[in-house]
């Protein structure tokens, strides 16, 4: 069923208030035409010109050319009664994210089409005040408001339109439990889409004894629990989809719950870990044929490959997803047969063990296969492409696989995205997939043993998206003119080499070129001005061993990211110079030699809401917080903002501008020549983690206001002029003295901010650098400790483990 388009406005055309205006203007001359036995009736009129005037005009274009709204974009009318019938009112699909909501509409608008039957409204991102409206819908058969905002509870006014047949609410953002009798009456529906929201509890019966449901989705919500189905329940046997994955349902699930299911062809269990799957039982023949299988990330039985009693089975399988399940043995040859009907296979994040040349069946149909994050040894075949020659997708990464990359994988003509990072693999890589591949996208070959010139000594490149070549032993310079066309965000990471020579782009032509990593591959000499020339850049990570100042560009670089960490670079840092202030969002010039003020700093990262959309993802951006080494990849970037100024020559006082910066994540300034006070202001950036300020020439005393920094993990002011008591409450007061010690005049604070009576200005001050006494007795100062490294350990522990960010960090790790 196909949707209306958004007409889109030239440039200089009216806008959208003027758009309004016009509205206001126009629509009771609209509404006063006279009803003609040929037009649509005045109250079906009335209400679309209601439901255009919600959505912001975004449907004037095509409705003011007639009276008659059957002839209208999107609306299908009876030929015998007139009254509409059928709405196809998905206008806003290519709304921003930000506009999510932002929109409202009241249902009862649609109560004025009381013969319709379906109603796309698809994508139109509003926000549903109710849903009284659809009540008197008796006709409808189809319903599907995904892609806007709607709430559970309004579920149960849908649960009233027995006649209906579809129903989509994916993406509604619904939060909450379902009403348990929402679906009792809908003894007609087929359809079932639930999925992609917040829905909690556990899952209804009633969903799964619909009569005649086909498909149905309640994937990727927080249902929990087990699954209220058992050979006693009484299922329909019309099921063709079903598809539960991605929730945290718990219990077991047995494949003999399936038999009466004769027409099942897809099903998806996936991500649920708590879920027990059986799977096998010896001697069963199911009454159906399943063309698509996930069990990704689920509790299955693991003797599916020793024992495929239900693979074996399957003789039309298409997809299946073993994936991220400990599954153990030799790769299952009988899964490669020659007659084998597969498509697509993820068997990544196993045990699996053997090696490719135990695949000796072509392949035909196999379009994608990801063996990655296995035991996978031995070579590359020499003839790889003849075992699988329309592979669009090859993912070998995370295995020991070793030898050589054979030049045949230049001979599957239809590759797009070839992963054999994290091997043993040696030798040079093939030129031809750098230059003579026009539809290979990604090439990951990192952390391997690969040598040779970097790119294979080719300057126009022929890959579209994405070249990961760092970690290896590439050397030579990097190409003086070196061409390419990436289609979408570019990005070539070099790091980790044997790179020599300078950092000289003067002849490079990537118009799409959104990052570059050289960190760490020797890269000597000063920063050509030819850089300035490349105005698409988004990251940049050049640490290495560059020297000189930072050139001046005439349009500054509008950076996201910038590491230059490590280098030789001097001089002072102009705003506008070499980046934008205003479009920085990390950056990290520490372990230089620059000098000057920071007066500039408080114009960083001052666009509002960032998203970072590119496909950077195999090492990201690297940020030294909280004592460690962060890399942020992906998603997780789109949170994070971060200043590491630390081990330059800095000098002048920290700007209270700073702030301002309520968004910072991470602020470095320590080990340089800072000196005035520490800004009270700093208390407004509610958000910092890592706040570090020691080894410079602060004075005076450390403001209370930063005790309310409820989110700070790390605070250093070690090794300054400081003064005064250090404040005893919030979250300062769970520092220990590592944080103080090298201040001489600063004492510590008693109940009532009064400096204990034993920490006199005669006497060493408890964070005076071998101080002796009481301190290092003090059972408090233990206690604050311990708690502090027991806190800080736990929540690390949780990120990595429970966080699916911290989960993805310790995967690419």
């Amino acid at each position: 069923m196909g949707f209306c388009r958004r007409r889109r406005f030239p440039e200089g055309s009216i806008s959208r208030n003027l758009k309004m205006r016009l509205w206001q203007c126009v629509l009771p001359l609209v509404l006063a035409v006279p009803l003609v036995s040929d037009a649509c009736f005045t109250e079906e009129r009335i209400a679309l010109l209601q439901i255009g005037d919600s959505l912001m005009g975004t449907t004037a274009a095509g409705w003011l050319d007639t009276d008659d709204c059957c002839s209208w974009g999107g609306v299908t009318c009876s030929n015998d009664t007139r009254r509409v019938t059928t709405l196809q009112l998905s206008f806003n699909g290519d709304l921003p994210e930000s506009e999510l909501c932002s929109m409202k509409l009241n249902s009862t608008v649609f109560s004025a089409f009381p013969e319709l039957q379906f109603l796309d409204f698809s994508m139109n991102r509003v926000l549903f005040q109710s849903s009284d409206g659809f009540v008197g819908l008796s006709k409808l058969r189809r319903l599907d408001l995904s892609y806007n905002c709607f709430k559970a509870s309004y579920m149960e006014s849908l649960g009233k339109l027995v006649s209906l047949e579809v129903l989509h609410l994916e993406f509604t953002t619904m939060v909450g439990a379902l009403p348990a009798s929402v679906f009792e009456n809908l003894r007609d529906l087929k359809e079932l889409d639930l999925s992609n929201n917040q829905l909690t509890g556990n899952l209804p019966v009633s969903i799964f004894t619909l009569p005649l449901i086909e498909h149905l989705n309640v994937s990727q919500n927080l249902f929990e629990g087990s699954i209220p189905w058992s050979s006693r329940s009484n299922i329909s046997s019309s099921y063709r989809t079903l598809d539960i994955s991605m929730n945290n349902l718990s219990g077991n699930f047995s494949f003999l719950w399936l038999r009466n299911l004769t027409n099942l062809e897809k099903l998806y269990l996936s991500g649920n870990v708590h879920l027990a799957v059986c799977v096998n039982f010896p001697g069963w023949t199911p009454p159906f044929q399943l063309k698509e299988l996930l069990l990704s990330g689920c509790d299955i039985d693991k003797t599916i490959f020793a024992q495929p009693h239900f693979l074996r089975t399957q003789n039309y399988l298409e997809v299946l997803d073993l994936s991220n399940n400990s599954l153990s043995g030799s790769i299952p040859r009988w899964l490669f047969a020659q007659q084998s009907t597969l498509l697509y296979l993820n068997l990544e994040n196993n045990l699996l063990s053997g090696s490719l040349d135990q695949i000796i069946s072509t392949q035909t149909n196999l379009l994608a296969i990801s063996l990655s994050l296995n035991r996978i040894s031995g070579h590359l075949p020499a003839n790889i492409s003849s075992i699988f020659p329309n592979a669009t997708l090859l993912d070998l990464s995370g295995n020991t696989i070793s030898g050589e990359i054979p030049s045949d994988l230049c001979n599957i003509s239809n590759m797009e995205y070839l992963d054999l990072s994290n091997n043993n693999l040696s030798g040079e890589l093939p030129s031809c997939l750098f230059a003579d591949h026009p539809i290979l996208k990604t090439l990951k070959v990192s952390s391997n043993k690969l040598g040779g010139l970097i790119l294979g000594g080719k300057s126009n490149l022929s890959i579209r998206w994405e070249i990961y070549l760092d970690g290896n032993n590439f050397e030579g310079g990097l190409p003086r003119d070196l061409t390419g066309n990436f289609e979408f965000q570019g990005t070539m990471d070099f790091h980790g080499n044997k790179l020599s020579g300078k950092l000289d782009v003067s002849l490079w032509i990537l118009p799409n070129l959104w990052t570059l990593n050289l960190a760490s591959s020797n890269l000597t000499g000063e920063i050509d001005p030819s850089i300035c020339n490349l105005t698409s850049i988004n990251l940049l990570d050049i640490s290495n061993n560059i020297s000189g100042s930072l050139p001046n560009c005439n349009n500054p670089l509008a950076l996201l990211f910038l590491n230059m960490s490590g280098n030789l670079l001097s001089g002072e840092i102009v705003p506008h110079s070499f980046f934008s202030n205003a479009t920085i969002t990390a950056l990290d010039i520490s372990y230089n030699q620059f000098t000057g003020n920071i007066d500039w700093i408080h114009t960083l990262g001052t666009y509002p809401a960032f998203k970072y959309t590119s496909c950077y993802d195999q090492r990201g951006f690297r940020f030294l917080t909280k004592y460690n080494l962060y890399t942020y990849r992906q998603n997780f970037i789109d949170m994070f903002q971060g200043f590491d100024f630390s081990y330059n020559m800095l000098s002048g006082e920290i700007p209270p501008e700073l702030g301002h910066l309520t968004n910072l994540k991470a602020l470095n300034l320590s080990h340089n020549n800072f000196f005035g006070k520490i800004p009270a202001s700093f208390a407004n950036m509610s958000e910092i983690e890592s706040l570090d300020l020691s080894h410079n020439e602060l004075s005076g005393a450390i403001p209370r206001q930063l005790s309310h920094l409820s989110s700070l993990a790390v605070f250093s002011v070690a090794y300054n002029n400081l003064s005064g008591c250090v404040p005893d409450a919030g979250q300062l007061s769970l520092f220990n003295m590592t944080s103080f010690e090298g201040n001489r005049d600063l004492r510590e604070a008693s109940p009532g901010s009064v400096c204990a009576a034993s920490s006199s200005p005669d006497g060493p001050s408890r964070w005076q650098p071998g101080a002796g006494g009481e301190e290092v007795r003090d059972p408090a100062l233990y206690a604050v400790s311990a708690a502090s490294f027991v806190l800080s350990f736990w929540i690390t522990v949780g990120f990595i483990f429970c966080h699916s960010y911290g989960q993805r960090m310790v995967l690419k790790l």
